[in-house]
């Protein structure tokens, strides 16, 4: 397929952030977006390139109605030599269609994926922030867009991506931050929708989100759906427990997001000779271990954040203080190494970032 490319006139682009450091994440965006169309009996077609702008739906659109929406989350990294590269983008392009396979949505061509997306960076590869920790979100949506009222799978779908600089995804930037455990309400279940990047998945999170940053908590730590006892993951990331020499992971379950920054911290660790088991992990472990000072370390991964790490945690209403408090020694080392790669300051190993050519 040829992607059409249909610039913004040079007039009318906007003004680049120049205070890289204190970019909010998710509130700027760049000066195009590339789009591609399905039709059921006829595939993908028309990849463009155009301005960056409303998207025109029909009020009985599908995914407005029965939420047949997925997405990805990636970064571009500018390294010092101007050079932009990108982080594992296969495992993106693998995942979006896995999710639409759940979601009973059209795969679309991983190699089409690559090429929209690192032409869409050529187009405003001006936009790539200069300095270590920012970097260029890229957010590759697919929507059903079929008008269309009644319960099955739309015949049509819009396949976009936008991009924009960030910084921290945090506020607390690198600081230890705190999480709350809930136990009344459900993000999803084995069998349900959690190993899917879909909007539902997100949108079951908002409310117990709001409850915890009420009551002054950064995320909430999700445990299962059934027994409400074993840890799931946090809103925005897969979460990590250093128990004594160990790193422990919940297993990818069927209702855990198998998140790409967590398989390239399992993929370190057991590099660097740490042991890593993936094995289900209750809150009253959780509380033992942190009690007994077993518990080492808790942090969470993620495209968005990379590493964060959890220096309090709540339930049933009591605080608990992961060991001092303070950013642990594998979550800095593993934080360090996975930047480090990204902006070409480490040796990549295993192959994972690759180059944006500038023709």
């Amino acid at each position: 397929m040829e992607i059409s490319v249909h610039l913004l006139e040079p007039s009318k682009r906007h003004a680049k952030p120049q205070d890289e450091k204190n970019l909010v994440f998710g509130r700027v965006f760049t000066d195009h977006m590339f789009l591609v169309d399905f039709k059921e009996g006829q595939g993908w077609q028309d990849g463009r390139i155009v301005p960056y702008g409303p998207l025109e739906l029909d009020p009985a659109a599908m995914v407005l109605h029965y939420g047949q929406g997925i997405f990805e989350g990636l970064k571009a990294y500018r390294r010092a030599n101007g050079e932009i590269y990108l982080f594992r983008p296969e495992q993106n392009c693998e995942r979006l269609n896995r999710s639409a396979l759940r979601m009973c949505m059209p795969e679309i061509d991983p190699a089409l994926q690559l090429r929209a997306i690192e032409k869409l960076i050529k187009v405003d590869r001006d936009w790539v922030p200069h300095s270590v920790g920012s970097s260029l979100y890229i957010r590759p949506t697919m929507i059903a867009t079929e008008p269309h009222i009644g319960v099955r799978p739309s015949a049509e779908y819009l396949y976009y991506v936008i991009t924009g600089p960030v910084a921290a995804y945090y506020a607390e930037g690198f600081n230890p931050v705190k999480i709350y455990v809930d136990e009344e309400y459900v993000r999803t279940v084995r069998g349900g929708l959690g190993e899917a990047k879909t909007m539902a998945n997100y949108a079951s999170s908002l409310y117990a989100a709001e409850v915890a940053k009420k009551k002054g908590f950064t995320q909430v730590l999700w445990l299962d759906g059934v027994e409400r006892r074993y840890v799931d993951e946090v809103g925005t990331s897969n979460i990590f427990f250093r128990i004594g020499d160990e790193l422990v992971t919940p297993p990818l379950n069927g209702s855990i997001l198998p998140g790409i920054t967590r398989d390239s911290v399992m993929q370190l660790a057991n590099h660097w000779g740490i042991k890593v088991t993936e094995r289900r992990i209750s809150m009253d472990e959780v509380i033992e271990t942190t009690q007994s000072g077993e518990l080492k370390e808790i942090f969470a991964s993620g495209t968005a954040a990379v590493i964060s790490p959890v220096g309090e945690i709540c339930y049933r209403d009591k605080s608990y203080r992961v060991a001092d408090g303070t950013v642990g020694e594998w979550a800095l080392k593993l934080y360090d190494e996975i930047l480090g790669i990204q902006y070409g300051q480490r040796e990549d190993i295993f192959g994972w970032t690759r180059l944006i050519s500038e023709e």
